[in-house]
């Protein structure tokens, strides 16, 4: 990929609204769970900071949570992507890490595996073809999806490994913006 290709694409990212398991620390993935009255304020609240960015297209995960947030913020999406989907946390869907470091002391979803759910690795290599897919076509990508899921994305963005998302904390409701510098894929915004 040339210098030009990184230079033409800049993707920003927002992560959903709350829910009662996001709040809760409760590993969420295919357990389509509906906002709660905050997290419809989050992205109401989302409008106003968007509206003043004009993109290219918006592309959402397939989950209710993410389309709601996007909804609510005034986001028209123009594709919904199975690759944005939260990872999967297998047996370890609705349990707390503290619930989960009682039979498996020291886990994390960055160092160890989720019975019957994707690896890091498995993560990394869908956030990989996003990536892709938003430095070929160029220009503004929005990108709606999930907390694990972009924080994956972001350390792939800026040629990490996965497990570089441990150190982005990303909270419900925000935005963060990739782009590049003078060449150097870069993290331009986090977590606002």
């Amino acid at each position: 990929m040339s210098h030009d290709e990184v230079l033409a694409a800049e993707v920003w990212l927002v992560r959903h609204g709350e829910t009662e398991w996001s709040r809760d620390g409760r590993h969420t993935s295919v357990t389509d769970l509906p906002l709660t009255s905050k997290g419809e304020e989050q992205a109401t609240v989302l409008r106003d900071r968007l509206a003043r960015a004009e993109f290219d297209r918006v592309v959402s995960s397939p989950l209710g949570r993410a389309r709601r947030t996007a909804e609510l913020a005034g986001l028209a999406i123009d594709d919904i992507d199975d690759d944005l989907h939260e990872w999967r946390y297998g047996d370890y869907e609705g349990v707390s890490t503290p619930q989960i470091r009682e039979t498996d002391p020291g886990w994390t979803v960055w160092t160890h595996l989720s019975p019957g759910g994707e690896s890091g690795a498995e993560v990394a290599a869908r956030c990989d073809r996003v990536i892709a897919r938003c430095r070929d076509r160029g220009g503004r990508t929005l990108l709606v999806s999930h907390g694990h899921l972009l924080r994956v994305l972001a350390a792939r963005w800026v040629d990490e490994r996965y497990d570089f998302g441990r150190h982005l904390l990303l909270d419900t409701g925000t935005v963060c913006v990739l782009g590049d510098d003078r060449g150097s894929p870069v993290l331009v915004r986090w977590n606002g």
